[in-house]
């Protein structure tokens, strides 16, 4: 990781003072800031101070920034101003809730199936709303998902694009599609899997695929580990999940047909 990121009290960007520096990735920070002219707080991601010279990292935050502004939808958390200069930064909304990763971590309860199901009926939402759009999110994971209010809300467009060919191995490693993997074209199916791959942690508290080995994808190599090896849950809803992760991609639901499928077990 690079140096240190700003200390509460610094300026971020101009109107915007650090609060706290909350997580830290391999091109960006990112804070918790005070915005002057919302008197509010909000989210500022920015380059990390040792990538700042990047021009690749800095077009890629632009862009996610761009792309957000243009999308409006209860589901995937808003940006309110991209910044390009002096220094680049985008804003976003602050979120209270916590990540997916955390309530799954950390909770001595596992979800249940109906809270699995609500939360798979919010990320169909987001999911079809982005496909309106012809943009594919590619990164669907349970750090990228917040739970604030009963409500999922999407995070990160970082490397979201319109359908069509990609290079191998764009998204995280261990809940990437096969067709991700490989590289190719790819479709609105590739987050299916993305939804199938959240779920099956969601349910489970398992990865889905072992992502220790940067050169190797086991989802690749294998099918999915049955649900019901991990939990007992209703049959139905299982094998909804695990068709998410059918290797094909013409195997797998829509995200209109695997919401239907969901409602059930959300009420």
């Amino acid at each position: 990781m690079g140096r240190a990121g700003m200390k509460p009290g610094e300026t971020l960007v101009s109107g915007y003072e650090v609060i706290e520096h909350l997580h830290q990735s391999n091109h960006y920070d990112v804070y918790e800031a005070w915005s002057e002219e919302r008197a509010c707080r909000c989210i500022a991601k920015v380059l990390r101070q040792d990538e700042v010279g990047d021009r690749t990292s800095r077009r890629t935050l632009i862009r996610e920034g761009r792309l957000l502004e243009n999308l409006t939808h209860p589901h995937i958390a808003r940006a309110y101003e991209v910044i390009e200069n002096p220094k680049t930064a985008l804003i976003l909304e602050t979120l209270t809730g916590e990540t997916l990763s955390y309530l799954i971590d950390e909770s001595y309860r596992r979800l249940s199936v109906k809270n699995i199901a609500f939360l798979g009926l919010h990320l169909c939402s987001a999911i079809h709303y982005l496909h309106r759009q012809d943009i594919l999110h590619m990164d669907l994971k349970p750090t990228n998902i917040v739970s604030e209010r009963g409500l999922a809300k999407v995070l990160d467009l970082s490397v979201a694009r319109a359908s069509g060919k990609c290079h191998a191995g764009v998204g995280t490693h261990n809940y990437m599609s096969p067709e991700q993997a490989r590289g190719g074209v790819l479709g609105p199916a590739a987050d299916v899997w993305g939804i199938g791959a959240v779920l099956f942690e969601a349910t489970t508290g398992e990865v889905p695929f072992d992502g220790e080995d940067e050169d190797h994808y086991e989802q690749l190599e294998r099918l999915i580990e049955p649900i019901r090896e991990y939990r007992r849950t209703p049959a139905a809803f299982a094998n909804l999940i695990e068709s998410c992760l059918e290797p094909e991609p013409e195997r797998r639901p829509t995200v209109d047909r695997l919401a239907g499928e969901l409602t059930p077990f959300s009420q």
